[in-house]
């Protein structure tokens, strides 16, 4: 059985049933227990099964929500902190933006912007800023998570590293009082750590609901950013985190806070 028949009989199998277990698909399909560690890797990477300790379990719908549902979240929110962004971001430059739905709608405030040369992994920005006034948009290579459209891996990383852009913008899944950026799929965290690595200056978009959940996987730390951008007063300790690293927090909903760190040109100009 080759592995595109090993992989629908796989997704057939959880259709079923909860999980999976390694050893019992290796002895159905008559191959060794590390072609079944690959096959959950592929499919993994696609976004349709996670991988759990000897096996796999169903992409859980509370965890996971589909793409099109997370988009709706927080989206005025959304748009009000890619409206503050793309006052920091002027025409004629380069910048690379992550996956996710709070850097979607800055590819959406940025769509006016001249001259861009716009670098990404997310499959959608791409498709939201073709036909606009962007100067270049390079989609990164590598492999393509069907359930968002993000490029994620080994290679997306290594196509990353060819570039060094003028600004960096990437969103995360959770956010630490002690100033931790996290994220669910260490893949997708490896080309975020990528994108901040090569870029100028770096700004994080994120809403304050990403304080009240968890991720297991750290992109960076607020010293690794240059600006944090979000909708409400972060908890004290992040903002305290904030001022010992050196980094700018605006929040949309509070003008205090842009205040403390109101040096909103250091980011175009030094």
């Amino acid at each position: 059985m080759d592995a595109t028949s090993r992989h629908s009989k796989i997704l057939d199998l959880l259709n079923s049933q909860e999980r999976v277990e390694v050893e019992d698909l290796a002895a159905r399909f008559g191959v060794s227990l590390q072609t079944v560690r690959t096959d959950l890797r592929d499919l993994s990477a696609r976004g349709v099964l996670s991988r759990v300790h000897g096996g796999a379990v169903r992409v859980s719908s509370a965890a996971n929500r589909a793409y099109a549902d997370r988009r709706k979240q927080n989206a005025t929110a959304k748009q009000t902190m890619a409206a503050l962004l793309a006052e920091f971001i002027p025409d004629n430059c380069s910048l690379a933006i992550n996956i996710g739905t709070s850097t979607e709608q800055a590819a959406r405030s940025l769509e006016n912007h001249r001259g861009l040369t716009v670098l990404s992994n997310n499959i959608n920005i791409i498709n939201l800023m073709m036909g606009g006034e962007a100067k270049e948009l390079i989609l990164v290579g590598g492999t393509v998570r069907q359930s968002d459209g993000a490029i994620i891996g080994e290679d997306a990383v290594e196509f990353i590293s060819r570039y060094k852009v003028d600004y960096a913008i990437i969103g995360a899944s959770a956010l630490d009082e002690d100033g931790a950026v996290l994220d669910h799929d260490a893949r997708e965290v490896s080309v975020a750590r990528a994108i901040l690595k090569n870029a100028r200056r770096t700004i994080l978009l994120c809403d304050g609901s990403k304080f009240s959940r968890s991720a297991p996987v750290r992109i960076c730390g607020l010293a690794d950013l240059d600006v944090v951008i979000t909708d409400q007063r972060p908890p004290a300790p992040f903002c305290e985190a904030a001022r010992a690293a050196g980094t700018q927090i605006l929040c949309t909903e509070s003008q205090e806070i842009k205040n403390e760190s109101s040096e909103n040109d250091r980011i175009q100009n030094d």
